[in-house]
């Protein structure tokens, strides 16, 4: 075994590294699949194959199980959003200015811009807007889910 060890360790970590992209976690399924080999190394056939294809094989399952496991795809997810997006900061402020959203508002009525404007530019809530435009709160609302979907149709 020890043998089996120096001569393809150093292959068969880097196709399980391939699968599952990080170190300590190859070296562990590596270990694991040694000791998988150690246990069931009366089952291999020289038959069917050599003992490195068969070694690799356990291997690459090893490593191809463990990546299915949900632990692993939610650790991966977790990790990759706290390690990823520490460096980025949020901008302070929204400004629409910046993507021409402003002038896409030509293309609409006037008092579907009035409403858009106090919305989105002036940063009024629902519920200002329609104090503020004397309309029911519910009608200020649908109106604007009503004028967003006709933009996005009109710019698309």
């Amino acid at each position: 075994m020890t043998t089996f060890y120096q001569r393809y360790h150093r292959a068969l970590y880097q196709v399980i590294w391939r699968i599952v992209r990080h170190d300590e976690l190859a070296e562990d399924i590596l270990q694991e699949s040694m000791l998988k080999f150690w246990l069931s190394v009366a089952s291999y056939d020289a038959n069917r194959g050599r003992l490195f294809t068969w070694a690799l094989n356990i291997s690459r399952n090893l490593a191809i199980d463990y990546v299915r496991e949900a632990r692993y795809r939610q650790a991966q997810r977790t990790d990759s959003l706290a390690e990823g997006f520490d460096h980025l900061v949020a901008p302070a402020s929204f400004e629409p200015e910046h993507i021409g959203v402003r002038s896409w508002l030509n293309l609409l009525p006037t008092a579907d811009r009035e409403l858009l404007e106090l919305l989105y530019f002036k940063g009024y809530t629902q519920a200002e807007a329609s104090k503020q435009l004397q309309l029911p709160l519910g009608t200020v609302k649908s109106r604007g889910k009503r004028i967003i979907q006709a933009l996005a149709r009109a710019v698309s």
